[in-house]
């Protein structure tokens, strides 16, 4: 008999796709029938139901950081939106709630303990969330993605390091077997070493900044650059590497606004310079790619800093605060990465070592073990 789960991860890619990863490791592992909860206007509405599975809209609301109206109703808002959630799992019949945290979780997370169901709460950076601080309160299973995390939660019995759920494409990728059609694709030479640097979706202006400033100052070091500029930042970007190529002779490189299968770009990467979120961090160890992480500064409790400082601190990858970075500093660390075989190793077995594949394994487990051991008691 089909058993049905609620998962409640959406906002933003990193939490829609660690979900979505475990939703299908699921299905694989037992007879289940993940069914999600998301925002009719939000990231989830679209990658959900193109990955196959249900969706039910609910109506829940972001914390208001700013003294607003919004915040006055905030309290009001939420108990509609757990009411929501508890009439999904009613009308499901769902035994269980996994959750991804970000303010969707959040209502989704009181339901599970409203209706006694079994709750697992996935964290996916070094700093947990608001919502996720609040529902370990309830969670039968706290998992996380890096091992120091578990300190920064009361309940410390109850959280398992799992890692980070990653896409399953990502990890069926073979770099080697696929890097001279991935680089051919990006209109790169096929045998020369490759830096790959991009700052998400948007862009990072210092992480283009830095890259197009160092343009002449590489010397001797042989690469190539793949540089996704951002969207927003993609026509300023293009001009100013129009007068860095002007200043002088450097690199090729082939400079994109956004790339849409980053299987590919990192396929054809050797090194990567980018930001140190949570789903950059699960793939790039993953895959073992050694990386140079410039966290964002702004980014909620600084945790894009503890991310990358946990995987500087086994030498998964370098660190570069975002005000310390410029063309020197991006060199320095690049260099040895790019032209010491020994030492592009080295990061890269760290990397793997500290990477989970079996992430999106690990947290269907926990929930599978509660539905195995009968369900429904409410932990306090």
């Amino acid at each position: 008999m089909t058993t049905r789960v609620l998962i409640a991860g959406g906002g933003t890619a990193g939490h829609v796709f660690p979900a979505l990863a475990v939703a299908r490791e699921l299905q694989r592992l037992a007879d289940i029938e993940p069914v999600f909860v998301g925002v009719e206007n939000r990231l989830e509405a679209t990658l959900v139901p193109d990955a196959g599975f249900e969706l039910r809209a609910i109506h829940a609301v972001a914390v208001p950081r700013r003294p607003s109206p919004a915040l006055l109703r905030l309290p009001w808002a939420v108990r509609a939106a757990v009411g929501e959630c508890e009439d999904v799992i009613a009308d499901i019949g769902a035994r269980a709630v996994v959750t991804f945290g970000g303010y969707v979780s959040f209502p989704a997370s009181w339901a599970a303990a409203r209706q006694g169901l079994p709750l697992v709460i996935h964290e996916q950076n070094s700093v947990p969330g608001l919502a996720n601080r609040v529902a370990s309160r309830w969670a039968t299973h706290i998992a996380v993605s890096f091992p120091g995390s578990t300190d920064r939660f009361r309940r410390r019995e109850r959280c398992a390091v799992t890692g980070n759920p990653v896409r399953d494409d990502m990890l069926r990728l073979d770099r080697d077997a696929r890097r001279a059609e991935a680089r051919e694709r990006f209109g790169l030479e096929p045998d020369r070493p490759t830096l790959l640097v991009f700052g998400g979706s948007q862009g990072a202006r210092s992480l283009n900044q830095a890259v197009v400033d160092a343009h002449t100052r590489w010397g001797d070091v042989d690469l190539q650059i793949l540089h996704a500029a951002g969207k927003s930042l993609y026509t300023e970007t293009a001009t100013a590497w129009e007068h860095a190529r002007a200043a002088g002779p450097g690199p090729t490189v082939r400079m994109v606004d956004f790339i849409d299968d980053m299987g590919d770009a990192y396929a054809a990467a050797d090194v990567v310079l980018c930001r140190s979120g949570a789903t950059s961090i699960a793939e790039l160890t993953a895959l073992g790619i050694p990386a140079v992480l410039v966290p964002y500064p702004h980014a909620t409790g600084d945790h894009q800093r503890h991310n990358a400082e946990a995987l500087e601190r086994i030498g998964a990858a370098e660190v570069v605060a975002d005000d310390e970075l410029d063309a020197s500093a991006l060199i320095e660390r690049v260099r040895p990465l790019l032209t010491d075989p020994d030492r592009h190793a080295e990061v890269a077995a760290a990397a793997r070592a500290f990477g989970r594949p079996d992430a999106a394994t690990n947290v269907a487990q926990l929930a599978l073990g509660e539905l195995d051991r009968g369900r429904g008691e409410r932990r306090t």
